[in-house]
């Protein structure tokens, strides 16, 4: 059957000759004592770092012995900062909210689900700036660069696209990851109701927002459509995807329809698929990928870990309920079947491993795993149905989940999933399927909704310091 179903001023003043021999008996013993420079005490300028108190002018009175003055040092600290963007790093996370006015309307929440679009992705730069992608009502996929202050700088491009799913970005530039049209043929379906058939592609974008190449990472040609058996393609079935990056390599991880001959007619089924593409644009075997993963599938999730040298992915499934990783089949989590399981992003472990973030009738968990089952589970304080998982600087993990109007959030140690610190806000509106993105400086930023139907809030949580 068919299936059905993101200094104070000082005043010159001339000096009398036999001042001038004071002052110059109370440089001799400063340079003894001290180190200054003679020449110092002479300058013209105030000297808080020689002298305390008046001018030097003042300092001694005719007829009486020198006193020796004591340097003073400034025990303020100067503010410490991070990255080529120099973001100020903190004792406690700090948010930074900026709404970005990018002049065309920009695609609504809708009811967040699984299966609607997704409004708006970001990426962090090697120079600390980012990428942001927005779909727009005109049935494009917008890109404009932002500044270290998230502010939109030169003119956004756009790109044919029905969905946007995520964006990545290099040195050179960047990739999107968004649908487009595709063909279904005939079939004819064994059941159901026939619904749009669509591609999933990369889009290679160089540092002017320009498209380098593009490349399908479903399976759809002139001659197979979406609903002739073998086909892999986007259709009504959830198909939210995500991007990872090797340093050379781009691999996108997302669900896909998949179609199966029943006699005469043909089955769709849903599962998720990972496809690696080279920095030429070439389609690549091998490296982790494969044509079906996890199925049923959603919350496609996928990590590079350079010390593994491997792409690792998880999904939430309802092929036994569980968290799980795929091709083959390793329980992570195991959940249960009561339409309320959901997979919240991966992170790398500070050492061995990783994090995932995933949720179960509203109680939000962090799972550490290396190769396969869970080995630590921690049972936040978080109650939230759609959480959120993203790196924060070294040995840290941020956890953030809607409350109220805006989001919570809670700062975790990397290696032992405990908490840090206290529970903070970020005030812009919660997506269930939009992702934070980290940042080389230890930052972390979150796309949402803005102020009018025309911008976008970034906010910011700045880095964090110790």
């Amino acid at each position: 059957m068919s299936d059905t179903r993101p200094t104070r001023s000082r005043h010159r003043r001339k000096t009398s000759t036999s001042r001038r021999i004071v002052i110059a008996a109370v440089a001799v013993v400063l340079v003894a004592a001290t180190g200054v420079a003679a020449s110092a005490v002479f300058s013209d300028a105030p000297r808080a770092d020689v002298l305390s108190g008046p001018s030097p002018t003042g300092a001694v009175a005719e007829g009486t012995s020198p006193a020796v003055a004591t340097p003073t040092t400034s025990t303020t600290p100067s503010p410490q900062t991070a990255g080529d963007c120099a973001r100020p790093v903190g004792t406690s996370p700090k948010v930074k909210v900026t709404d970005v006015s990018v002049g065309v309307r920009v695609t609504g929440y809708g009811r967040e689900s699984d299966t609607e679009p997704l409004p708006t992705a970001i990426a962090a730069t090697p120079s600390g700036g980012s990428w942001l992608a927005w779909l727009g009502t005109d049935g494009r996929v917008h890109l404009g660069r932002l500044d270290c202050d998230d502010h939109l700088v030169g003119k956004p491009t756009s790109f044919t696209g029905i969905d946007l799913q995520d964006v990545q970005a290099d040195r050179t530039g960047g990739v999107l990851l968004l649908t487009r049209k595709g063909d279904c043929h005939t079939g004819p379906l064994c059941g159901g109701t026939s619904s749009p058939c669509r591609t999933m592609v990369m889009v290679r974008f160089d540092n002017s927002g320009h498209q380098v190449w593009e490349r399908q990472v479903t399976n759809l040609t002139g001659t197979r459509g979406g609903y002739d058996a073998g086909a892999r393609f986007v259709w009504w079935y959830q198909h939210h995807g995500r991007l990872a990056s090797d340093g050379s390599n781009y691999a996108a991880y997302f669900g896909v329809a998949i179609t199966v001959r029943n006699g005469d007619c043909v089955d769709i089924h849903e599962g998720d698929r990972m496809q690696v593409v080279d920095a030429g644009g070439k389609l690549l075997s091998g490296h982790d990928s494969f044509e079906v993963g996890c199925s049923h599938a959603w919350t496609s999730r996928i990590v590079w870990d350079p010390r593994t040298k491997h792409f690792v992915m998880v999904c939430a499934t309802d092929n036994a309920c569980r968290i799980a990783r795929p091709n083959p089949y390793r329980t992570v989590a195991a959940g249960t079947c009561d339409g309320t399981l959901f997979g919240g992003d991966l992170v790398l472990a500070a050492t061995k491993g990783y994090w995932t973030a995933w949720s179960q009738g509203g109680q939000v968990r962090l799972e550490h795993f290396s190769t396969g089952s869970s080995d630590t589970t921690v049972k936040t304080a978080a109650g939230s149905s759609h959480p959120h998982l993203v790196g924060y600087g070294p040995g840290r993990m941020l956890l953030a989940w809607a409350s109220g109007s805006g989001l919570a959030a809670q700062v975790y140690d990397a290696s032992t999933g405990k908490p840090v610190g206290a529970k903070f806000t970020i005030n812009v509106k919660d997506h269930d399927y939009q992702a934070f993105k980290a940042y080389a400086d230890g930052s972390v930023a979150y796309p949402a909704a803005g102020g009018s139907s025309t911008s976008i809030r970034i906010a910011r949580v700045l880095p964090l310091g110790g």
